[in-house]
């Protein structure tokens, strides 16, 4: 295979708040076979991805299991490694953001920013909410407290540093302009174009001095690097850039990178910050950011307390590694969001795995040794319709496969590849080897018959092999052959005539029972709401109930009061946090046909991941404000402790969108 020069691939680095769920690992799968797929071109790849673990989310998570920082994040970062270790995730590195060289180089960085007067101090001046940690304009406040708690907020100011945003701001859309490949899908380019460079950039802020877990600014110490600075530079940082001009061979080769894969959720960061940041260091900006769409759970969002969180392991030791790869791979569309339930993998896994794919290779290889004793010869006795069609099909597969790889269309790319298998079953069915075996005279048109089916399965488990590594391997063991490079996969009749497959055929993936799947999930659905209730018990005291709490009475209302407030049901679709605050999270809510954007002060309860899906009851007519510069048309319901401790309230049964609450 022809060396077709360097590609660089990245993942988003996973943020070790605590274990990624299976829709947090599709990532990682769909970058895998990205660059596996890659390196069977002939690219020479690198494939980074790795894990972000500063911030102060972390900090609290540490101080609540009473560790340090550090020992917290290298107990989930182990975890998050070892989960791409269990998917065969061929990375070739694996960074992380309390590397050594990471911190020693995201300082330079900064510090190269300021002294070029990209970065500068400024501070945060407002009115401030103490117990929220957050500075507030007039316009923001709700009857004149603050609009994350409702507490008295004071005149005061923070110390901050700030990235100039706009002196690039034009720079970046020029380039966009110039390069409609930079952001995909196209749905992305025109969010990221209208919603947020058009209407103009306010500076970001850089540094923070309200947590300590997070790289210092060496050169004032009281402040710690923010998070587009730190996660953002894992990109360069992890492949030898030095902000000091020296950087290595590896980064002059593999930089700028090919692609940046990440969830749609992180657009804004990748294709604006961090294009604006390397710009001012005067480094090449990436070839392209893919936004993927989300793995969701059947119904909402996944949640521990309801115990339907999936996790990868589980359903790897259930499935199997390449049946958990090959679901997620294919079920997922390019631009909308994907499923995944128990029952849905199980039932691809009986229809495409065992029956089409699993069924074809065992068929295969047992009719081979029944007829030849294993031997698989070309006699060349054809039929040249039959024949004819099933090699265009096989030969033809590569160039439609690799069309859909270079888009990105991986699920469509998987279906091209199982149209050899399901091409190749129905040449079973065409050919009747069986009837073919009852004479003899036609033992030579019985042979050639196996041959092409050998033939194309070959072909196909090569260009399976990105996608289904073991699979591949375990079809190619068992007719005793090597998986093909893809330059060679447009020819038919490679296989060596008189070969032996294997005398014992094994079953690639067996057919799930339909109660055996439903036993295995109920298994782990009611360990996960013991597991709930356990942490929930260790909140409160041992499972005490918890104090009461009163709070002081508001003036009495009338029904007629009441009645004019409209209450309904509602399903966050999305959601993300408020750049300008620590406390708010703006989600996208859908009530009957309509969607509201709706802005609530729960970002240290809740992170955007954990906001999608549920189902919550919602103050539907309130007024339309502006919280931290974005527009709310409506509110959240919460309960809160005497701790200010917060919960959404979220209807007891399952109740569709839009519901009246009454």
């Amino acid at each position: 295979m022809q060396n077709k020069g360097p590609y660089y691939l990245t993942t988003a680095i996973a943020y070790t708040s605590g274990k990624p769920h299976i829709g947090n690992n599709y990532e990682i799968v769909l970058a895998d076979s990205i660059a596996r797929f890659k390196r069977k071109e002939g690219y020479d790849v690198f494939f980074q991805t790795g894990t972000d673990e500063h911030g102060q989310k972390i900090e609290i998570k540490a101080q609540e299991a009473g560790v340090t920082p550090k020992e917290f994040v290298d107990r989930v970062a182990g975890v998050i490694r070892g989960l791409c270790d269990l998917l065969n995730i061929s990375y070739d590195k694996f960074i992380r953001t309390t590397d050594p060289d990471h911190e020693r180089e995201v300082q330079k960085i900064f510090r190269r920013l300021y002294d070029q007067g990209d970065i500068y101090k400024g501070s945060y001046e407002g009115l401030y909410c103490t117990p929220c940690e957050s500075f507030w304009t007039e316009s923001q406040l709700v009857d004149g407290k603050c609009p994350d708690c409702g507490r008295e907020v004071k005149p005061a100011k923070e110390e901050a540093y700030f990235f100039r945003m706009s002196k690039y701001a034009d720079r970046l859309i020029r380039h966009i302009n110039k390069h409609p490949e930079f952001i995909q899908p196209v749905s992305r380019k025109n969010e990221m174009m209208n919603n947020f460079l058009l209407p103009g950039l306010q500076d970001l802020c850089v540094s923070r001095t309200s947590f300590k877990w997070g790289i210092p600014v060496d050169f004032d110490e009281k402040h710690v690097v923010y998070v587009w600075l730190d996660a953002l530079t894992n990109y360069i940082t992890g492949i030898g850039y030095h902000a000091d001009g020296d950087s290595t061979e590896q980064y002059k080769k593999f930089w700028p990178a090919d692609l940046h894969l990440i969830g749609k959720d992180i657009i804004r960061f990748h294709t604006i910050y961090w294009p604006i940041f390397l710009m001012a260091l005067g480094e090449p900006l990436p070839k392209q950011v893919f936004g993927h769409p989300w793995l969701m759970m059947s119904g909402g969002k996944m949640s521990k307390s309801k115990g339907n969180v999936i996790y990868v392991d589980d359903m790897v030791d259930f499935f199997g590694v390449d049946a958990v790869r090959y679901y997620v791979l294919h079920e997922m569309p390019y631009d909308n969001d994907g499923n995944v339930t128990w029952e849905l993998v199980a039932e691809r896994n009986n229809s495409d795995l065992a029956n089409v794919l699993g069924n074809l290779v065992n068929r295969t290889v047992s009719m081979s040794n029944k007829y030849f004793g294993g031997i698989v010869s070309d006699k060349g006795v054809v039929c040249e319709e039959i024949d004819g069609d099933l090699k265009k099909t096989v030969c033809s597969a590569y160039g439609k496969v690799s069309e859909k790889m270079e888009t990105f269309r991986v699920a469509d790319a998987l279906t091209e590849i199982f149209a050899i298998f399901k091409r190749c079953n129905k040449y079973i069915d065409e050919t009747e080897p069986w009837v073919l075996a009852k004479d003899p005279e036609k033992a030579d048109r019985l042979s050639t018959v196996l041959y092409n089916l050998v033939e194309g399965i070959v072909i196909g488990a090569s260009l399976l092999e990105p996608f289904m590594p073991e699979t591949a391997q375990r079809i190619a063991g068992q007719l005793n052959t090597s998986l093909r490079d893809f330059d060679r996969l447009e020819q038919f009749g490679l296989y060596p005539d008189g070969n032996r497959v294997t005398d014992q055929p094994q079953i690639l993936f067996a057919r799930l029972d339909k109660k055996d799947v439903e036993r295995r999930e109920e298994e782990i659905a009611a360990a996960q709401k013991a597991e709930a209730e356990r942490n929930a018990d260790d909140r409160t005291g041992g499972g005490e109930p918890q104090a009461a709490v009163d709070m002081e009475a508001k003036p009495e209302i009338s029904y007629d009061d009441f009645a004019r407030m409209q209450f309904q049901v509602g399903e966050i679709i999305a959601c993300e946090a408020v750049p300008k605050s620590k406390k708010l999270l703006c989600s996208q809510v859908r009530i009957g046909s309509q969607v509201k954007q709706i802005v609530s002060g729960i970002r240290m309860q809740y992170t955007p991941e954990e906001m999608v899906g549920k189902k919550v009851m919602v103050l539907v007519n309130l007024k339309p404000a502006k919280l931290a510069g974005v527009v709310s048309e409506g509110m959240l319901l919460c309960a809160e402790d005497a701790e200010g401790n917060l919960a959404l309230v979220v209807p007891e049964k399952d109740m569709p969108a839009g519901a009246e609450i009454c």
